[in-house]
């Protein structure tokens, strides 16, 4: 066969990588775009006496790399297309029992594993641009090598890669040998055409593309980050390009025809313009493109173990993946690539793309590891471990999902859901599903799920899913022709023949975390692990009380929903209710000045119903009473001027003497509460029931009995002054204040002092009309030094009331001068 192969650059490394497999069991060849690795070097293999009559397994990351390399490999040995050479995928299968090189997707690899890990009739497993690090490769590879050093060491293993470092690969493969092969490509010319921020990437793209038609011959490669931006640059290209161009995009969700007819040479005297994302980066040959324009982002899915959620975001290209494509012009003649940034900036690009592994929901991979026998996934050999932090998300899933037990084995549900090739949460809902008979519904909700663009880009699955029936189309027709196997896998012997769920019922099963309830405006709901989630207002979903949310793009607390279905109230409790809490909560209303009892039934952070409760009463009363003030502090309750200058008379004790006197601040207070105040309610949940003495009767108790009796002889609630009166001392601030008009201290020739005379008080002296004239520490001092001065001012202002000269000698009074004196 080898005779027979055409001469690409991959042909002078052939020998040595031969050599490799026929004395080893592994090998790394790195051979750059355009080398021929992925199709020569599997046909080369067919003659290896260690081969036999065995098959040898090509894994490709892309469906479209994987239908391209078998054709071509069918061609150069010119047979039909699932003879020899075959491939097999979710959707599609081309083979007959004469295959011997099968093309798959890797994700194919790790079920065949997992069914049989003795992989029979396989010889060898060649990984095709490893350096993609796609999820499933760096598990098959793992797994692969597990099967390699356990069960079989015959099984031939060859990593393959444009952009790798060969030399790390090999150490994960028992230092196998690393084999080079030059590349063929043309000279490309590079070119920066730096778009601005503020202009839409569709509108850098289109004039770029619109240019290199008027300049440059051959066909245009254009590199988008995603169908949007694919789909509104076509529109700006429609009727703005000559005649003989056609404009073709290029993304995963096409039908395979569409995606096949796109890599297709243009007819003779016509040029094209594809429209590609990343999919067009490696693993195929698009011929007649000269010119790629790269517009330096990268639409890549990025998974939150916080939030559990998976989004998708625009990123800028690394510098492997801007020279993987700039390499897309060069590959069958010299070409060009237009890039769409400064040429300072692509050394500030990642070296890399990071491996999937870093950021993906990893909670297949535990499953599918659990299901191998491996409870802890980081034992098996991984290029770089899965992060800690996802693999324990993951397993918390699964263990809600009750795929594992709490020594990670899978469980008979997680057998289940493995088998039916899902996501874990869409394997769960289907699996639950089979078993109420609703299997064909939630298989066909599951299909459309995991093939994006089935059914249109309505945000309500609903709507989606009915479109999908009537579909037409050889893709249409697979993914019905899937959903039924995938019925049929998940049937159960419990399985009834009725079948009324919703769609937003069965999605309770696969995202009760993900249900989400309206809140303030139009289009704004909240979901139960508490994040937020928008809506265009204008979607008729946008009204819509509960939703089950399937899909979120963006920041976690205002991600767009994406897709979601209606559920109602009465299917949540039903299925839910193992996740509903119910709690009854105290709380204090300030209008009522009363605590109100709640019960309220919560899914997460939804509430879906609260109900007031009666009263408590009783002890049941004074401890929600207790519950309030923690809650809202000392200030709720219903403090007099008794209760409060008691306090703070206690406290000023406290501040100036210590311990064993109580503290009175409010944490002091609210620390002890069960021994001041719990002794002295009376079981009304009614703040203003509470007679304030109980609260004096409750801070006294706070004081050791042999004080209690001192605390108005060091701390009196007022003076006794020369005029008769009773004035009240203010314990508020740092020293006790006694605020009284002047002329009720005549006559007193010492300074008014407490606690037996030791504490001077401070005097705040008033005027007839209660206004501060002095303060004072030294009453004496005052008389012979400042009181002429304050006479003289007060006699012209208060003239009806004593100013005396000598007020050591003047009685004490209370009153003005009687009327006509």
């Amino acid at each position: 066969m080898k005779a027979g192969l055409p001469q690409l650059p991959v042909t002078e490394a052939l020998p040595e990588l031969l050599s490799a497999l026929a004395n080893g069991n592994s090998a790394v060849l790195v051979a750059p775009p355009g080398a021929g690795k992925t199709t020569l070097v599997p046909l080369a293999l067919l003659d290896e006496a260690w081969r036999g009559d065995r098959t040898i397994l090509l894994l490709e990351p892309r469906r479209l790399a994987a239908r391209a390399a078998a054709r071509r490999m069918a061609e150069l040995l010119g047979e039909e297309l699932g003879r020899t050479v075959g491939y097999a995928m979710r959707m599609e299968n081309r083979t007959s029992r004469d295959t011997r090189i099968l093309v798959v997707t890797e994700g194919i690899l790790s079920r065949m594993i997992l069914d049989d890990p003795e992989l029979p009739g396989i010889t060898a497993v060649l990984f095709d641009e490893f350096h993609e690090r796609s999820l499933d490769g760096d598990f098959g590879l793992a797994l692969a090598l597990d099967v390699q050093g356990a069960l079989r060491p015959d099984l031939r293993l060859l990593v393959m890669s444009a952009t790798l470092d060969g030399a790390r690969v090999a150490r994960l493969l028992g230092n196998a040998p690393v084999i080079e092969s030059a590349g063929r490509s043309f000279p490309v010319d590079i070119r920066y055409q730096e778009r601005l921020p503020e202009t839409p990437v569709e509108d850098a793209v289109a004039q770029a593309i619109r240019g290199a038609l008027a300049g440059e011959q051959g066909s245009v490669l254009a590199f988008l980050p995603g169908q949007r931006e694919i789909e509104r640059t076509a529109e700006r290209l429609a009727g703005r390009v000559s005649a003989d161009t056609d404009v073709i995009a290029l993304f995963g969700n096409m039908e395979s025809r569409a995606q096949d007819a796109a890599i297709r040479p243009a007819p003779a005297g016509r040029r094209k313009v594809v429209l590609a994302t990343s999919i067009a980066e490696t693993s195929i040959t698009i011929d007649g493109v000269r010119v790629v324009v790269d517009s330096g982002l990268s639409r890549l899915p990025r998974y939150e173990p916080a939030t559990g959620l998976t989004r998708l975001e625009t990123v800028r290209v690394s510098r492997a993946s801007a020279d993987q494509r700039a390499g897309r012009a060069g590959r069958t003649s010299p070409g060009i690539a237009i890039r769409l940034w400064r040429a300072e900036r692509t050394a500030a690009l990642p070296a890399f793309t990071p491996p999937e592994i870093l950021e993906a929901d990893l909670s297949g991979l535990v499953l599918d590891g659990a299901a191998f026998g491996v409870s802890d996934v980081q034992t098996l050999s991984f290029l770089d471990p899965p992060p800690k932090a996802a693999l324990a998300e993951a397993r918390t899933l699964l263990l809600d999902l009750g795929a594992i037990d709490k020594d990670g084995r899978v469980t008979a549900d997680g057998e289940a859901m493995r088998r039916l090739a899902l996501p874990v949460r869409l394997a769960h809902m289907v699996a639950k599903a089979a078993s109420r008979g609703e299997a064909a519904m939630a298989a066909e909700l599951a299909v459309l799920m995991t093939e994006r663009g089935l059914g249109g880009n309505s945000v309500d699955l609903e709507t989606r899913l009915s479109r999908f029936r009537s579909e037409r189309g050889p893709r249409a027709d697979g993914a019905r022709s899937l959903a039924r196997r995938l019925a049929g896998t998940a049937f159960t012997a419990q399985s009834d023949a009725s079948s009324g769920a919703s769609i937003g019922a069965l999605l309770l099963d696969a995202w009760p975390d993900r249900v989400a309830r309206a809140r303030g405006a139009r289009g704004r709901f909240v979901l139960a692990n508490g994040r937020g989630a928008v809506i265009d207002e204008t979607d008729p979903l946008a009204g819509q009380e509960f939703l089950v949310v399937a899909d979120l793009q963006g920041k976690a607390q205002n991600a767009r929903i994406v897709s979601a279905a209606v559920v109602s109230e009465a299917d949540i409790r039903q299925k839910l209710s193992h996740r509903i809490e119910r709690q009854i909560r105290s709380g204090f209303d300030p209008e009522k000045k009363a605590v109100r009892v709640r019960e309220t039934a919560r899914l997460g952070a939804i509430v879906l119903s609260e109900r007031l409760l009666p009263a408590p009463r009783g002890e049941e009363a004074d401890r929600a009473v207790l519950d309030a003030i923690r809650e809202n502090g000392l200030a709720i309750l219903p403090w007099g001027r008794p209760s409060t200058a008691l306090r703070h008379r206690l406290g000023w004790l406290f501040e100036g003497l210590g311990p064993p006197w109580p503290d009175m601040a409010d944490d002091a207070l609210l620390s002890v509460l069960d021994t001041w105040l719990l002794p002295f309610l009376r079981g009304e949940a009614k703040l203003a029931a509470l007679p304030e003495q109980a609260l004096c009767d409750g801070l006294r108790s706070l004081v050791p009995y042999d004080l209690q009796r001192r605390i108005d002889e060091l701390a009196p609630t007022h003076f006794d002054a020369p005029s008769g009166s009773r004035v009240p001392i203010g314990y508020e601030g740092e020293h006790p204040v006694l605020s009284i008009r002047v002329q009720e201290l005549f006559g007193l020739d010492r300074h008014p002092s407490i606690a037996s005379g030791t504490v001077p008080l401070t005097v705040e002296l008033l005027s007839p009309a209660h206004r501060p004239i002095q303060t004072t520490r030294d009453l004496p001092g005052f008389w012979r030094g400042s009181w002429a001065d304050v006479r003289s001012d007060m006699r012209g202002r208060y003239p009806r009331h004593v100013w005396p000269e000598n007020p050591l000698e003047a009685q004490a009074t209370s009153r003005a001068k009687p009327r006509g004196t």
